[in-house]
């Protein structure tokens, strides 16, 4: 059987007030912050993880958080919209949670769905809520102090919505080398589910033809990029065989502490990954207390009061 994508393993986005971002996406939004920690490459900066309960794959949406950047502009060659799936009969509840917080949002259609939510975060990504029919039925764990009732929590990532000058390379990888299949078409717009079966979270991407656009400036308020997961490191390997045999460039593997990585820019120039699926957040913390505490890894650790004494205080979900 063809090795193929069964869908999203996290996105990653940038911010640039870290506190702002976990109040938003942990306290308006209900994501758990199952991970504080620094970005590997930018240690003098935080990343934060946010997800379900135990930050499983296809719910992971993740920030760099750089207070003095640039901001970045929407354009072609990278993901510009983050859709999250609810149940069907929360869309109120959320329409009602966002009017309390003063978010602006707007309902409407996208040409696949007749009654979203879009809004901007605070740093003025483009965030959907998806109300899908039989999401309610999908598991949902608890977690002390979260601030919206498990019966209309967010389900995981819905689709991430790509914007390319020519599309048709674009979906020659996510057809003949990712194994998505074409589902769907609203004037520009085509949507592709994963090689999974299932309707799980992060089963679908969007792909936009946005001709005699600018470029996207991948900065402070931008998707960095979206990554795919993969069970195993072995499949891992055989990607990036693959995918260097088609022509595209991939990084050598990278330690994530929570996952391995390979990165690569599809035809488009969107930067995507393929991570795997374990180790997980847990090799790191209980789970009960994901997220409560700025962790490094090991190769970092013997520098933590130096990383520590460069990064802003923040107060925590669940914290006085």
């Amino acid at each position: 059987m063809a090795q193929t994508i069964d869908g999203i393993h996290h996105v990653t986005a940038i911010a640039r007030d870290p506190q702002l971002n976990i109040n938003f996406y942990a306290g308006v939004l209900g994501l758990r912050l199952v991970k504080l920690t620094v970005n590997f490459d930018d240690p003098g900066s935080y990343h934060l993880y946010y997800g379900d309960a135990l930050g499983h794959p296809g719910t992971i949406l993740t920030f760099f958080a750089w207070p003095h950047g640039l901001g970045g502009h929407k354009g072609t060659g990278a993901a510009n919209v983050i859709a999250f799936t609810i149940p069907a009969a929360s869309r109120d509840f959320w329409a009602a949670r966002l009017d309390a917080h003063g978010i602006l949002h707007h309902a409407g259609g996208d040409g696949f769905s007749g009654s979203l939510l879009t809004f901007e975060d605070p740093d003025g990504i483009e965030i959907a809520l998806v109300p899908v029919a039989g999401a309610e039925a999908t598991p949902v764990e608890r977690w002390r102090g979260e601030p919206v009732d498990a019966s209309h929590a967010i389900r995981g990532f819905h689709h991430v919505t790509l914007w390319e000058e020519d599309a048709r390379p674009t979906a020659r990888l996510l057809i003949e080398s990712f194994g998505f299949r074409e589902v769907g078409m609203a004037g520009d717009f085509i949507r592709y589910h994963s090689a999974s079966d299932a309707d799980g979270p992060g089963t679908f991407v969007d792909v936009r033809t946005v001709t005699g656009h600018a470029e996207a400036r991948i900065a402070v308020g931008s998707v960095h990029h979206v990554a795919w997961r993969t069970p195993t490191d072995a499949e891992q390997l055989a990607w990036r065989e693959r995918l260097h045999g088609q022509g595209l460039h991939t990084t050598k593997v990278l330690d994530r502490q929570y996952f391995h990585s390979i990165y690569f820019r599809e035809p488009g120039g969107v930067l995507f990954e393929i991570a795997t699926d374990p180790p997980g957040f847990a090799v790191d913390e209980a789970p009960d207390k994901l997220g409560t505490h700025l962790k490094l890894p090991p190769w970092l650790e013997p520098d933590r009061a130096g990383i520590e004494a460069e990064l802003p205080p923040l107060r925590l979900p669940g914290s006085r």
